[in-house]
Order: C-alpha cells, then sequence, then structure tokens
C-alpha cells in the first residue's frame, strides 16, 4: 500500500472575513491630506534604518509606544506596541484590527508608488514556526500592482483578508498609473486566528509544526525581591536565531514596569509583556523565548514550531529588594 504526503498549504491563504472595501476607501481620504514618511528597516536592538530608495510610503498605526514616526516594523525593543495618533481618524479599520483574534505588533498603512518595485527578498521572522504573521488587506490596487509571492502571482482585491508566507522569497512591483495601498498587519499566531483559515489549512495546521501563541493575562505581582543582577545565556537576546538558549553568559537586570518588566542588558533595554502564569515574552517578538519568574529562579523557555527547550537558573543569593523602571 503506498502513502502520500499532504501537500503543503500554499504560501499564501485568503481569510475570513470579507471587509468593506468602499468604507476602507472613504477612510483613506482622512489620512492622505500630507505625504506619508518613506518605509524604513528595523534592525536589531531597536536600531532603525535610512530610508528606503523605493517609493515605500508609511502611514504607522501602531508602532512602538505609538510613535507616529516609526515607519519601520518595529521589533523587540523598550516599549510594547500602542495605537496612534493616526488609527484615531480610521473607525472603520480600527474596529476591524479590534476583531483580529491575536496580539498585534505593527500596523501600517503602505502604499507603493507608480513604477515602483522592491527586489526579491524574505523576511524570515515572518513564520509559522517561529509563531509571526503577517496579514493584508488592501484598499487601493488595480491590475498593475503584483505581489510576486514564492514565484507565484498575486493580485489580492481591495476589502480581502489575506495571510502570505513572507519568510519565502517574495517582491511588489506596481507598474499601473496610481498607489498601491495596503494596510500591512504584522501579528502573532494563535489558534484563534488560525480558525480564519480556510479548511485545507485547518487541516494542516492541526499535526504542523508552528508555534500558537496565547492571548496575554493579566500580570501576577513578581517574586518579593527581583535579583539586581542575572547571568544569562547572550542567545537569549539574539533574535536573528531559532536557538536563543546557548553562547556566553551576559550579565542583565529585571525591573517592574507597569503591568510587565523591563530586562536591560549592558545599553539595551527590553520590555517584557505577561503570557501566562508569571512567564513573559519579548514585546515585539513571540513566544519564541520566554523568560517564567519562579519563587527563587528563573526559567528559560525557548521555542521553535511546537518544539519546548527550558533551563532553569536560580536568583543569586544575595537578591536585593525590588528594582524598578
Amino acid at each position: 500500500m503506498t502513502t502520500t504526503t499532504p501537500a503543503r498549504p500554499a504560501p499564501a491563504a485568503r481569510l475570513t472575513p470579507v471587509f468593506d472595501p468602499a468604507r476602507l476607501a472613504h477612510e483613506l481620504a482622512q489620512v492622505t491630506e500630507h505625504e506619508w514618511e518613506r518605509q524604513r528597516t528595523h534592525y536589531a536592538a531597536d536600531r532603525i534604518g535610512p530610508d528606503t530608495p523605493t517609493d515605500w510610503r508609511v502611514l504607522p498605526l501602531r508602532s512602538p509606544g505609538g510613535n507616529p514616526d516609526r515607519t519601520d516594523p518595529g521589533g523587540p525593543g523598550p516599549d510594547d506596541y500602542a495605537a496612534t495618533c493616526w488609527l484615531q481618524q480610521l473607525p472603520y479599520l480600527h474596529g476591524i484590527l479590534n476583531t483580529i483574534p491575536a496580539p498585534l505588533n505593527a500596523v501600517r498603512l503602505l502604499a507603493l508608488g507608480p513604477s515602483a518595485a522592491s527586489q526579491p527578498h524574505c523576511d524570515p521572522k515572518y513564520n509559522l514556526r517561529r509563531g509571526m504573521v503577517r496579514l493584508h488587506i488592501p484598499i487601493v490596487t488595480h491590475p498593475g500592482a503584483v505581489l510576486v509571492l514564492d514565484g507565484a502571482e498575486h493580485r489580492w482585491q481591495p476589502g480581502e483578508f489575506w495571510y502570505g508566507d513572507f519568510s519565502r522569497e517574495h517582491l511588489v512591483r506596481n507598474t499601473g498609473p496610481l498607489r498601491r495601498i495596503h494596510a500591512v498587519i504584522d501579528a502573532l499566531f494563535t489558534r484563534e486566528l488560525a480558525a480564519l483559515f480556510p479548511e485545507p489549512w485547518q487541516e494542516e495546521l492541526a499535526d504542523a509544526d508552528v508555534l500558537f501563541n496565547r492571548q496575554p493575562a493579566p500580570a501576577p505581582r513578581p517574586p518579593a525581591a527581583l535579583p539586581p543582577v542575572l547571568a544569562l545565556p547572550s542567545g537569549f537576546m539574539d533574535f536573528g536565531h531559532d536557538t536563543p538558549l546557548e553562547g556566553p553568559t551576559t550579565t542583565v537586570q529585571l525591573a517592574e514596569r507597569g503591568d510587565g518588566l523591563v530586562l536591560h542588558a549592558g545599553e539595551h533595554r527590553f520590555a517584557l509583556v505577561h503570557v501566562a502564569e508569571g512567564e513573559y515574552r519579548y514585546a515585539g517578538w513571540s513566544e519564541q523565548r520566554t523568560l517564567q519568574l519562579g519563587g527563587a529562579h528563573i526559567v528559560l523557555h525557548a521555542r521553535h514550531g511546537r518544539a519546548l527547550t527550558s533551563q532553569h537558573f536560580p536568583f543569586p543569593a544575595t537578591a536585593g529588594s525590588p528594582a524598578s523602571a
């Protein structure tokens, strides 16, 4: 008897529901009276690159700290994501974002100008095994606006809701007369979000090697005395690799901030968001790596798809009084 391996899902999937393209286009007029800034790239440790040479214009709707000038997608850094002032002018789109059953990171309106095109590239972090996805809602498009994803051409239509696996090679080009404008939504992959995928994907995701994130929960009080200094593997702060619990140790400090924590590593600060049972992920990242507080120890967790690795680190015997950010 011959068995066959289930086909790999396509690199893109149209999700449910469908949104009203006329309402989306009408709202767009409220925020297009000025020229948007060019897109920038986010590097590690919250460093931001220069303007892209491609005619990519961006209006940030959610950004680190709600900064309306952050046209980059952001990443792990000192601030969690929050709505910018521009989102208040888009109530219909704001309502749509509130219905997406997943923690949201950056949300931006991206406008690709006429005759503009990107170079073929991959965005490795938007990978289901890392628990991060990029979603699109087209608002203004035309036949000359094309996404080439994993060798296939896509022309997504206004009001549709799409997932694309942008960890695969892709490019965009616009040979038409108008700017192509999409709402681009970076989110953490959850089981609730997976329920919006089409049926063939549902069957594949049931057994696929993907990382499902949990919805944030109210944070408990940290231990009475957070350690003033901890030595943790430097790999825990390395976001370019999938095995973060390796490498020499680095001295870090933990402090309370609001309903979360902040981790100080040299000159860098990383906000930590509570997930469940004293476990925290990096703001701007998935549960690919988390830190869990015990009574007198810290547990570091590293996930890759469904695989989980953990390491315990006892608090130093001379732990001081609770710190504050």
